[in-house]
């Protein structure tokens, strides 16, 4: 049989500033921009994620969507929603909360929780139109 792709999404509401402490004040504002308010900014994020499998022959399901979204739940969204990226989440420490940064950390979160199938892909929104997406560890070494 054939590798099929489904997709579950959810959302999140965060919080973050994108600064660099090892940088200047000056630069860190020509960088970020209004990203770098000192009083943070928030995102209504949106959150793709994609697992690759071949159907069980017992109920046609790669994954069942249900599980992925509960394993989604527990993993990231109850750990980011109504957070502050740079304060309140222990897989984001020392990270920059870039929606590139983020979207790795996320992957890392869920891929050991993966029951069934591969984590193919992980996208994350951060507004209508910017958007980062991950596909592992495998497609670094490109």
């Amino acid at each position: 049989m054939s590798t099929v792709y489904i997709t579950r999404r959810a959302h999140f509401n965060a919080a973050h500033r994108l600064h660099n402490p090892a940088r200047s004040e000056a630069w860190n504002r020509a960088t970020f921009g209004p990203c770098n308010n000192a009083n943070w900014h928030g995102h209504n994020y949106l959150l793709e994620v994609t697992v690759a499998g071949t159907p069980a022959q017992d109920t046609g399901y790669v994954l069942d969507l249900s599980q992925l979204q509960q394993i989604m739940q527990a993993h990231v969204v109850d750990h980011l929603d109504h957070k502050n990226l740079n304060l309140d989440v222990a897989f984001l420490e020392g990270i920059m909360p870039s929606t590139e940064n983020v979207v790795v950390a996320i992957w890392n979160a869920l891929e050991p929780h993966i029951p069934a199938g591969r984590l193919h892909r992980v996208r994350l929104f951060e507004t209508e139109r910017n958007y980062a997406e991950y596909y592992g560890p495998v497609h670094d070494q490109h």
